[in-house]
């Protein structure tokens, strides 16, 4: 059974949700105040309407609590935001992802029961720097303020050794979840497991005990 989404607001943030839900195979319903903007993803969302999601009345109207998941992505106006999740949450949506502003606004969003906050400016710039900081660095996930995910190219000082040659979770506390290989991913590879030249690490930790791994093996 196909899942079933809602996507609130469609600028560059909430469209691109709608065009990767729809490509996955999702149901999604696209909303926006703006009729040329739900015009434009009439042709690619399974329904666009034109409605004022911080209207209870309209909420219930669209059955929007029957959906798997709704995702708030409004823009610039927090106010419309911030109405938008307190409505969600009063006719009993289950999943609610919001798009944040900014710290404040995120705070406020959990207080009314938002289930996932996220900053997709700020987390794309830590991103980018992140990568820019180092050639190693190829791609990074923040978990939470302290922990990460992150996939680092091996080096010539990593090849040859296995895992537990490196002894990675007792020296630096991190742990290695998956190595990939070419086109291969080898999900929760083995102690003995060797690495070669150009494979990349997936690791998760600290993200003091990632930057000290990183400095040691590739500075």
């Amino acid at each position: 059974m196909k899942k079933e989404f809602v996507v609130i607001g469609l600028g560059r943030f909430g469209g691109s949700i709608v065009n990767e839900l729809v490509h996955q195979g999702a149901d999604v319903m696209a909303i926006d105040k703006f009729a040329e903007r739900v015009n434009e993803f009439s042709q690619i969302a399974t329904q666009a309407v034109m409605a004022d999601t911080t209207d209870e009345t309209v909420l219930k109207q669209l059955g929007i609590r029957n959906f798997d998941h709704v995702i708030v992505a409004i823009g610039d106006d927090i106010q419309s935001s911030i109405l938008t999740t307190l409505m969600l949450k009063e006719i009993g949506v289950q999943k609610i992802t919001v798009k944040a502003q900014n710290d404040y606004h995120e705070k406020v969003l959990r207080k009314i029961g938002a289930d996932h906050v996220v900053h997709p400016e700020r987390d794309m710039g830590i991103r980018i720097a992140n990568n820019m900081m180092s050639n190693n660095v190829l791609d990074y996930l923040e978990l939470s303020d302290e922990h990460s995910i992150m996939e680092i190219k091996a080096n010539h000082l990593l090849a040859g050794h296995s895992i537990i040659d490196l002894d990675i979770r007792v020296r630096y506390g991190i742990n290695i979840v998956a190595i990939k290989r070419g086109n291969e991913i080898n999900v929760s590879p083995s102690p003995d497991e060797p690495i070669h030249e150009g494979d990349i690490l997936i690791v998760i930790g600290a993200d003091v005990d990632i930057n000290r791994f990183e400095k040691k093996m590739f500075n």
